[in-house]
């Protein structure tokens, strides 16, 4: 077997998902592919609405019943297609395989429960090799302690616990079936300076101890710079650029997107009292532009682009879908003839 094809964990193709309203319906995700290999971490970057969240829960199938639909597409996790699975397969597939780490600690954990039970609870729901009560619960032990809480705090309830302390209990819950993947959804988002930098680097470390692979879903380069193997840049549904980490940190040629992300990230070496932030808004996801969907805020953009979808143009591992690039590469030939 192919050494690429044996070490991919999971790959989506052309997944298309929608919301459906009384009057109109959002067009979320529309046709994008993604490979994970295993014990890589992919970083998808955008701004909010591009469409992160919802792919992260089309994994998982966990978009909201009777509203959310997955109209197109493959998501194949370890060889089987999870968009094709039974829901029965499915709560296997969850907390078990892939487990998920959402954006707010605040609002992710039970109040009514102490953190010993809300671990308890996700280790006894997965409980495949019918550990004894007094394994769960060394298991409980043994994840708090893997996340730098004291085991000697865990029947405490989550508003006794700072914000990055939730957070630490948040991906103690997630990693306590030893899942494959990890999906983690802006992790740090609520959280301060000082703090995001702590939980990024327990999450890095505990993804290499363990040998997970992770997807981190973030709006901030900055973040995907200290953490990532791959990048993914969605903008309107559509990855616009993806490569490996160095094809997006090194590489001269861009996505004018990416070029906008860039120039919002604060850099202490330039004085200068602003960032650079990109003109305009994310278009309206019921009524699309058509052609490029960057175009009414490209500062690039050519009569083509409102007119024609981009093609991807592919350079090595580096992929961009835009116009501009197509023009270049044509006018590169006609020099070279």
């Amino acid at each position: 077997m192919d050494n690429k094809i044996e070490n991919r964990l999971l790959e989506i193709r052309n997944l298309k998902v929608i919301y459906k309203t009384d009057s109109d319906t959002v067009c979320a995700v529309n046709g994008i592919d993604l490979a994970l290999d295993k014990e890589q971490t992919l970083g998808i970057v955008g701004e909010t609405g591009a469409g992160k969240t919802t792919t992260a829960l089309s994994i998982l199938r966990l978009l909201p019943q009777d509203i959310g639909e997955i109209t197109e597409g493959q998501i194949i996790f370890e060889g089987k297609d999870l968009i094709s699975a039974k829901e029965s397969d499915m709560r296997k597939v969850r907390g078990e395989k892939i487990s998920m780490i959402f954006q707010d600690p605040m609002t992710s954990l039970n109040p009514v429960l102490t953190v010993e039970q809300q671990l308890y609870e996700a280790l006894e729901l997965h409980n495949t090799q019918n550990k004894s009560k007094s394994q769960l619960e060394a298991r409980v032990d043994e994840m708090l302690e893997l996340v730098g809480i004291p085991k000697n705090r865990k029947r405490e309830y989550p508003h006794q616990f700072s914000g990055g302390m939730k957070q630490r209990v948040v991906i103690a819950i997630a990693l306590a079936c030893s899942p494959v993947l990890v999906i983690a959804d802006e992790p740090t988002t609520a959280l301060d300076v000082t703090i995001q930098a702590q939980v990024l680097a327990m999450m890095t470390e505990l993804k290499n101890k363990l040998g997970m692979s992770m997807i981190l879903i973030t709006h901030d380069l900055g973040i995907v710079a200290q953490t990532c193997d791959k990048v993914a840049v969605m903008y309107a549904g559509e990855i616009v650029e993806s490569g490996l980490i160095e094809d997006i940190f090194e590489s001269e040629k861009h996505h004018p997107y990416t070029v906008g992300l860039f120039g919002s990230i604060p850099n202490l070496e330039i004085e200068t009292d602003r960032l650079s932030p990109i003109d305009g808004l994310m278009p309206d996801p019921t009524n699309l532009p058509f052609g490029c969907k960057f175009h009414p805020r490209c500062p690039k953009a050519m009569k083509i682009c409102s007119r024609r979808t981009p093609p991807k143009i592919t350079y090595g591992t580096h992929n961009i879908v835009c116009h501009a690039f197509t023009r270049e590469d044509e006018t590169n030939e006609k020099r070279r003839r």
